[in-house]
């Protein structure tokens, strides 16, 4: 059992709510945070890369993957990404617009990073993108997550489970660490920044959401998912 459960749902579990049919108005609110969002948490998959001083845990899993098929990580990610969304049907999480884009953008958007972004030798600059990776982490989860569109397959599981009374920090932190495991016993790279990022994603993206959940307004669709 997951350490951090309380009697009733925590407050937390309100960043869980997915608004499933938005009104028009509600889309043009919604929908930059979340492409910005996407957009912050793609690229930072890249810069984490580059910074070759180990990538987030689940990028450990993707890189295993990838070595292991021989493939390209933003492949792998979608692919990986689709799998994880039958994870979400005996947990009842609902399916977002969020959802659909998270889920088939963030792989190309960290190609295209990789493509754009050169190798560092300088282990200052590396250390810089490795802060600026974990900085795009959390500001990226908050932005797409708190928009309340849908959350992306691996952050479903997460706000799935905050829903049901558990602490968002701690349950993020809990399966970013079991997919590092995974990935590192399938040849993903590990390094000092992948214990960086474990311990510090958890609370990031719960501040994250904090800074940037956007309620639903008195006028908007009361079709709320778990």
């Amino acid at each position: 059992m997951i350490e951090g459960r309380s009697p009733e749902p925590h407050e937390d579990a309100r960043y869980a709510q997915v608004l499933r049919f938005p009104n028009r108005r509600e889309l043009v609110r919604r929908c930059p945070p979340l492409v910005a969002g996407l957009l912050i948490i793609g690229f930072s998959i890249s810069i984490s890369v580059r910074a070759e001083l180990g990538v987030a845990p689940w990028d450990v899993l993707h890189q295993g993957l990838a070595k292991t098929t021989h493939t390209s990580i933003g492949l792998v990610l979608v692919v990986v990404g689709l799998v994880v969304l039958l994870a979400w049907i005996p947990l009842h999480q609902h399916l977002g617009i969020g959802t659909i884009l998270n889920t088939l953008s963030i792989g190309p958007i960290a190609n295209l990073g990789l493509a754009w972004i050169p190798q560092q030798h300088a282990f200052a600059a590396r250390i810089g993108l490795l802060a600026l990776a974990i900085a795009g982490f959390g500001l990226g989860g908050g932005l797409y997550i708190g928009c309340g569109l849908g959350p992306g397959p691996r952050d479903g599981l997460m706000t799935a489970i905050t829903a049901r009374g558990y602490r968002l920090w701690v349950v993020r932190t809990v399966i970013e660490c079991g997919a590092l495991v995974v990935g590192f016993l399938l040849g993903g790279k590990v390094g000092i920044g992948t214990v960086v990022i474990a311990l510090t994603i958890g609370p990031l993206t719960h501040a994250g959401l904090r800074r940037f959940h956007l309620p639903v307004h008195d006028d908007a669709p009361e079709v709320m998912g778990e």
